[in-house]
């Protein structure tokens, strides 16, 4: 299996030179993260919309909870199989699909007061959403030269961090001023629209031909062959080990915490959220240079935000006692770093995997962190109900340590993933000639420059 992935590259399909990039390629790069951004957008409208949920479909907390594992389950198992129609269609028409998909989905909770049709809404938003991310980064080594990509890949990736923050305020502000149909039948309207922009502006490099003769392949087939390499899995556990502790937090658990357990005002808990966002922003360009710079040496950087990850945690939970507003915002701020460390995992996925399979393979890596974050959820929930008193709503400081400790397991298996295959990703590239060299000799050189 060829290791792509240098700094440098080929020229991308439809360049003329190496430093001329055609306007198609910016074109089709915009369109995409345009179309990523109204998928967050969806994604996470639900989350300022918690309170007007309960009240419109009559539940409690525990059905508002299913209706955000709804749409994480569908976005998280969709994501080999939107791979594969990568793979076979292209990405114009699957992310027109997947818009019409969201729009559907978005529009059915609109008008809807029931909850088994608002869990087929979440469902369907899921699935429209599944193909849209992977969609955006494809494209990028289609058209851009490899030097580009690891960057392009996190802009893309800021995109998405935009799009949480619109979902704070104008969509915030929509819900609150016209309610919820005009507001969810507007952001219906705005997925349709973007969908079109796709349409009309995502287009394949004249080089690039369909790949008819694979129409016919077991859809199983295609996604073993894609999951082979073991650079492929090392994306996997890459994305599994960085992104489950900030997804935890932002998407269930960290307003409770700082609540009830940390004694912080609701204010102050939504700081502390949108420190996370903020912190991917920062972080994604760093990242994304690192990789662009430093391609054999992109695991040091997820195995030192995995490490940082743990000693954040260590510093919460450790102590016996809440602790102080700016080590809550510090501890936000690690973990809120490891999104865009997840992203990495993109880049395994392009250097390892064979060019008729990288949607298929992206597809596969991008489902780590969301199979991490179902288990962080659930392992958090289930500790929290067996630690506390039977019917307690609300649970204390150290009911939430324990809870939160047993995320540790997710963390073991994630790392332990990410050595194994990082040393049998090693040894396929040395049987092809390419030799990561250890790094006290890169230090020595160092040293002796």
């Amino acid at each position: 299996m060829s290791a792509r992935g240098g700094a440098a590259g080929a020229n991308p399909a439809g360049a003329s030179s190496p430093d001329r990039i055609p306007r198609a390629a910016w074109l089709a790069f915009a369109a995409g993260i345009a179309l990523y951004f109204t998928a967050v957008v969806n994604r996470t409208a639900l989350g300022v919309a918690g309170v007007d949920a309960i009240d419109r479909f009559g539940i409690e907390a525990t059905w508002l909870s299913m209706l955000a594992i709804a749409q994480i389950a569908a976005y998280a198992a969709l994501q080999m199989p939107a791979g594969a129609l990568l793979d076979r269609f292209g990405a114009r028409r699957v992310m027109i699909g997947g818009a019409i998909v969201m729009a559907a989905g978005t529009g059915l909770l609109a008008v809807t007061t029931s909850l088994p049709l608002a869990l087929v809404a979440r469902v369907l938003i899921g699935a429209g959403d599944a193909p849209i991310f992977i969609s955006a980064c494809r494209l990028i080594p289609l058209w851009f030269p490899a030097r580009r990509v690891p960057v392009l890949v996190q802009i893309t990736g800021f995109a998405g961090q935009a799009g949480q923050l619109a979902t704070a305020i104008p969509v915030a502000w929509l819900l609150h001023s016209f309610g919820w149909t005009p507001a969810f039948a507007i952001l219906a309207a705005t997925t349709l629209a973007l969908g079109g922009l796709a349409a009309v502006g995502v287009r394949m490099p004249p080089s690039v031909t369909p790949r008819e003769e694979r129409a016919g392949e077991n859809l199983l087939v295609q996604i073993r062959e894609a999951t082979r390499p073991a650079g492929t899995r090392l994306g996997f556990w890459t994305h599994f080990v960085s992104l489950f502790s900030a997804n935890t937090m932002a998407l269930l658990w960290g307003v409770p915490f700082f609540v009830t357990a940390q004694g912080r005002t609701v204010a102050e808990a939504s700081l502390l959220l949108t420190l996370v966002t903020l912190a991917k922003m920062v972080a994604g360009p760093v990242a994304g240079m690192y990789t662009a710079r430093h391609p054999l040496r992109r695991s040091w950087l997820v195995l030192a935000s995995a490490g940082a990850t743990l000693v954040a945690w260590v510093s919460i939970l450790a102590p016996s006692t809440p602790r102080p507003l700016w080590q809550l915002c510090v501890f936000m701020v690690v973990i809120g770093a490891g999104g865009p460390v997840s992203l990495i995992a993109m880049d395994y996925a392009r250097t390892f995997s064979p060019e008729e399979r990288l949607g298929t393979a992206t597809g596969f890596v991008n489902v780590g962190g969301f199979v991490a974050t179902i288990a962080g959820i659930a392992l958090v929930g289930g500790t929290l109900q067996a630690v506390s008193p039977e019917g307690a709503s609300t649970y204390s400081l150290d009911e939430y340590r324990i809870a939160f400790a047993t995320l540790l397991i997710v963390w073991i298996v994630g790392v332990a993933g990410v050595l194994r295959n990082r040393r049998r990703t090693r040894a396929d590239m040395a049987a092809e000639g390419v030799v990561v060299p250890p790094l006290r000799d890169v230090l020595r050189r160092y040293r002796r420059r």
